[in-house]
């Protein structure tokens, strides 16, 4: 049997008379790359949002490495690393020293976070820019050192909330092969959220559609297709969500602003 490394027990999360998330169930195996997908507002964000401890859950469990996010938040923040949406980089220091920052705050061993910071930049091609500060990057540069920076102290899971939004398709790709790279390599575990299904579909071993605040389906891309009789992920996606356009109420619960103080908060704790 295959091991869970996250298990999501009967999870619901309430903002006042809104549910953002009704009642889900899932188990992630260590090693698998898993996708999270849905439209705006279906509860995504706030799924990750309660596995990273930056919100509690109204009612269920979350473990992440047989820890309880609630009850065991400090050792649950120790076995992951995320890639929030927006930028939580300090962009008035070094990409070195957002990365030294990072391991002293994990307690990554001095003689161990240097030759572990030179290889996370030189992995995601940032090494010779080490001494730049963080203002000066484009976007795409600064979510490549965010990735670096989230699998420094060697996580056993890798959260990504729509990594690559507004990126190019040379920079996506890239960063992929990164992520892909250190999978493989280190055995990580990767959740990941993407709006671009073709991610999805080339990426991820099995993949969650999530409506609603409720699980509608899971599978891997050609299970999603075949429960729905279509011929592309993205008619699967359709069929199981409907067209009408959505917008992020439920999402919304914390600004950009406020996600990054959170994180910033439970790193000092």
């Amino acid at each position: 049997m295959r091991e869970s490394i996250i298990s999501i027990n009967n999870v619901t999360k309430r903002f006042g008379n809104l549910t953002a998330v009704d009642n889900i169930c899932l188990n992630v195996f260590q090693g698998e790359l898993f996708a999270l997908l849905g439209p705006n507002g279906a509860g995504k964000s706030t799924t990750i949002k309660m596995l990273t401890t930056l919100l509690k859950p109204t009612s269920g469990t979350l473990l992440l490495a047989g820890h309880d996010v609630v009850k065991e938040s400090h050792a649950a923040r120790n076995s992951f690393g995320i890639v929030f949406q927006d930028t939580s980089l300090d962009e008035e220091l070094t990409a070195y020293e957002n990365m030294a920052l990072h391991a002293a705050l994990y307690s990554v061993p001095k003689d161990k976070a240097e030759g572990r910071i030179e290889q996370m930049l030189t992995l995601v091609e940032l090494w010779d820019r080490r001494k730049s500060l963080v203002k000066t990057f484009s976007g795409g540069m600064k979510r490549r050192l965010e990735i670096a920076r989230g699998l420094l102290h060697h996580p056993k899971i890798l959260f990504l909330d729509e990594p690559t939004l507004g990126l190019d398709t040379q920079t996506r790709n890239m960063l992929w092969e990164y992520i892909i790279t250190v999978n493989k390599n280190e055995g990580m575990t990767v959740f990941f959220t993407t709006h671009y299904l073709q991610e999805a579909e080339s990426v991820a071993h099995r993949i969650a559609i999530v409506d609603h605040g409720k699980i509608v389906a899971m599978g891997d891309a050609a299970q999603l297709k075949e429960k729905t009789g279509t011929s592309s992920l993205e008619a699967a996606y359709l069929q199981l969500t409907g067209k009408q356009l959505r917008d992020e109420t439920l999402d919304a619960a914390e600004s950009s602003r406020e996600r990054i103080r959170a994180f910033r908060r439970i790193r000092n704790q």
